[in-house]
């Protein structure tokens, strides 16, 4: 800057109005720096404020799309949980058959291993064949519903903690928005280095985390949606199949049941006409033993009137009727007496097989009673509470 000088004693005056008009310069520049920085300030604010809304919206709309796949997520997981309970009182409740089946299963054994296997025989193997696939195909699918939701909850944590971060960043926008640029206390932040740089992710990047997000939460929802549907399925078919077989191990134990009652109802009329007959064999053969020993007197009488006769004088010893009535009546006694004891020898044969159908028919008839009393009480009151049961 110029400074006044004297000449002879006098100031210049020229050189001050250079300086007082280089002053009002810098002074109008002063004041058009401050003008348009304040304005630009102020524009620049503006325009993040408005960026900052808009971004502030954007998190907002992310954040309701999340919201309502972390709600569905979580409604969908309940459903499973749901259905999980049920897997596990149907494959609790196919216990308790298997027991008894088996118990059916052993109580007939106690027939003996002579006893042929037997309609009721095989529906209690089918039983406990389908019954142990109910259980295993129960097992199984349990096993999945309890992965499933494991992969459900780690759906829903995920996006939950995208909502964390997304409502953290939302506040810290809306921070940013409603700062005044002339709040006290406002420190000069720390300049961000390279290194937290490189570190920020790009727009695209950052929505394609929360799509990503969002359809690893869908592609859940949508595998616990087909299990449920296949587990659903299948409480149904082994309600279907448990209740077909139940029916049909039951009706084949009442139709044996039936066949004992009218074979040993048949075997006990059979007995009723063999004691009777029974009674008569022996009777018949009281009697043919008397008779025997009637006609074996009566033939006695005979030879000693015979041997009687012979001892006649040799004149005497005349062939008269009497001699031939006698010789004949002789010959009559003693075929009549051969064939009273071939009758007895055959009533006591017929009596001997008469006492071996008796006992044979009395030995079947306890069997039958122990069979029915084996299937209609025993086996029957161990199947009374058995049912299939929806779940």
């Amino acid at each position: 800057m110029a400074s006044v000088s004297h000449r002879g004693g006098k100031p210049n005056f020229l050189e001050a109005e250079v300086i007082r008009n280089q002053s009002a310069f810098f002074r109008a520049e002063c004041k058009r720096l401050i003008s348009e920085t304040s304005k630009r300030c102020r524009d620049l604010q503006n325009d993040q404020t408005q960026k900052l809304d808009r971004r502030v919206k954007e998190v907002q709309f992310m954040k309701t799309e999340l919201e309502l796949k972390l709600e569905e997520i979580v409604v969908e997981t309940d459903e499973l949980i749901l259905l999980q309970t049920r897997v596990a009182k149907a494959l609790e409740a196919s216990r308790e058959p298997l027991r008894v089946t088996l118990l059916c299963v052993e109580e007939r054994r106690k027939r003996g291993p002579e006893m042929l296997q037997d309609e009721v025989d095989r529906e209690l193997l089918n039983e406990r064949e389908v019954i142990e696939g109910v259980a295993s195909a129960l097992r199984r699918v349990s096993e999945q519903i309890r992965e499933q939701i494991r992969l459900n909850r780690s759906a829903k944590y995920t996006l939950e903690q995208d909502l964390k971060e997304k409502s953290e960043a939302q506040h810290a926008d809306l921070s940013c928005s409603i700062t005044p640029s002339h709040a006290p206390k406002l420190q000069q932040p720390p300049i961000i280095g390279t290194a937290q740089q490189s570190l920020l992710v790009s727009p695209k990047q950052w929505e394609s985390i929360s799509h990503v997000n969002m359809a690893r939460a869908e592609q859940q929802k949508a595998n616990s949606a087909s299990l449920r549907a296949l587990a659903e399925a299948l409480l149904e078919q082994t309600f279907t199949d448990m209740q077909k077989q139940l029916q049909a191990t039951a009706a084949a134990f009442q139709l044996h049941v039936q066949e004992i009652k009218s074979a040993k109802s048949q075997m006990e009329d059979q007995l009723a006409e063999i004691l009777p007959e029974l009674s008569s064999q022996r009777k018949i053969r009281d009697d043919l033993s008397v008779a025997i020993k009637e006609t074996g007197q009566a033939l006695a009488k005979a030879q000693a009137q015979l041997t009687s006769r012979n001892q006649r004088p040799s004149k005497e010893l005349c062939s008269d009727p009497a001699q031939t009535h006698l010789l004949s009546e002789i010959q009559w006694l003693k075929a009549s007496t051969s064939r009273l004891q071939k009758a007895l020898v055959q009533s006591e044969e017929k009596e001997r097989v008469l006492v071996r159908c008796q006992l044979e028919l009395q030995h079947r008839i306890r069997c039958k009673a122990d069979y029915l009393y084996m299937d209609e009480v025993v086996c029957g009151q161990h199947r009374e509470a058995v049912t299939a049961c929806r779940y």
